[in-house]
């Protein structure tokens, strides 16, 4: 049987492009969240998530016919051993309500972890008044026990810029339960850091975590706009849903039904026109782009479709062996900019 996990547009499916990771001036962005949505759709966006750093504040106010604002926050969990804070690891994880009126921050405390303008705001987030402060520990467990809170009080949650973090596979290896995770960080990536993250992403997935994977800009706009080095309209999601609303934007996200692209400031990256599974085939169509790459769990040849110099290809098959669990595609121009498929399991797209 055909499965279609990224269809074309049209027959009662859009495409909506999103921004998943941002900050403003309620953090440590430059932008208030109104200019950031001004910004974001004369882009063409459709969806920000608005995640400033740990305080929770709803943007109800911002959503209207052709745009949604998801209320979310960032959380940090810094490894408070032997390091100052530029070679210090640290885990940052961001939540995403699902429910638009879900603004309850699950991991509260009254006095640690906001910075900066984020203080300012602290008393104006939703808590329970009844519960102890939460402290957040720095291990396996103890990043596991947060995603886990924000999943069971229903947020999205997504593992963000290992590389920048300074996060390595003792560390990531040991974070269980999120939704999904940065592919690629714009941010990062226009700071100097190569927070192009498929390697961490396979770690997971060959560990058995069926994990979505996100390109979002985390911008905070401390660059003026047009230059090189600002870090807005880079990494985005593209989300297809059957209408703009905020339910149907989060149910896309937790069914994985996106895409993730790597782009430029002024340049958008290349995208999938389709992708279809039939008994154990791959059928890929995307934009022009100069090669298309099958990655999986095994080590096999024959999964790449490469164009000649000065020419482009848009579609690509591919047969998976036997020993292949997992497959994901990654599209790239001449550029190199990216576009970036999730990993799908074998096995359950056979039942189906």
């Amino acid at each position: 049987m055909k499965n279609v996990l990224i269809p074309e547009a049209g027959n009662g499916m859009n495409f909506y492009r999103a921004n998943l990771h941002c900050h403003t001036t309620i953090s440590d962005g430059k932008k208030t969240p109104e200019e950031v949505k001004e910004m974001y759709t004369e882009q063409g966006y459709s969806v920000v998530a608005y995640t400033d750093h740990n305080v929770l504040i709803p943007h109800d106010d911002l959503t209207d016919e052709n745009f949604v604002a998801l209320n979310g926050y960032e959380l940090n969990i810094n490894d408070p051993f032997k390091y100052h804070a530029p070679k210090r690891k640290t885990c940052h994880v961001n939540f995403i309500a699902l429910e638009q009126d879900n603004v309850t921050d699950v991991c509260y405390h009254r006095t640690a972890y906001a910075k900066g303008n984020a203080k300012l705001y602290r008393d104006q987030v939703k808590h329970d008044p009844d519960a102890p402060d939460y402290v957040r520990v720095y291990s396996g467990d103890g990043v596991s026990d947060l995603i886990a809170r924000g999943r069971n009080a229903g947020f999205f949650v997504t593992y963000n810029h290992p590389t920048w973090s300074l996060e390595s596979y003792p560390d990531y290896s040991n974070y269980n339960g999120m939704n999904a995770m940065e592919i690629m960080n714009f941010g990062c990536f226009n700071q100097g850091y190569d927070d192009d993250n498929g390697r961490v992403y396979d770690d997971l997935l060959n560990q058995g975590k069926k994990v979505f994977c996100l390109a979002t800009d985390d911008n905070h706009n401390r660059y003026p706009d047009g230059d090189p080095l600002n870090d807005s309209f880079g990494g985005y999601t593209m989300i297809f849903a059957p209408k703009l609303e905020y339910r149907e934007i989060t149910k896309a996200l937790e069914a994985g039904h996106f895409y993730s692209v790597q782009g430029t400031t002024s340049k958008r990256g290349p995208e999938f026109v389709s992708l279809e599974y039939e008994n154990g085939k791959v059928f890929v169509r995307t934009t022009g782009v100069r090669k298309i790459n099958l990655i999986s769990c095994a080590r096999c040849k024959d999964r790449m479709v490469v164009a000649a110099d000065g020419e482009t290809v848009n579609s690509a098959e591919f047969v998976l062996k036997e020993d292949e669990v997992w497959f994901r595609i990654v599209a790239t121009d001449w550029e190199g900019n990216k576009a970036y498929s999730n990993a799908y399991f074998v096995k359950e797209l056979d039942k189906k």
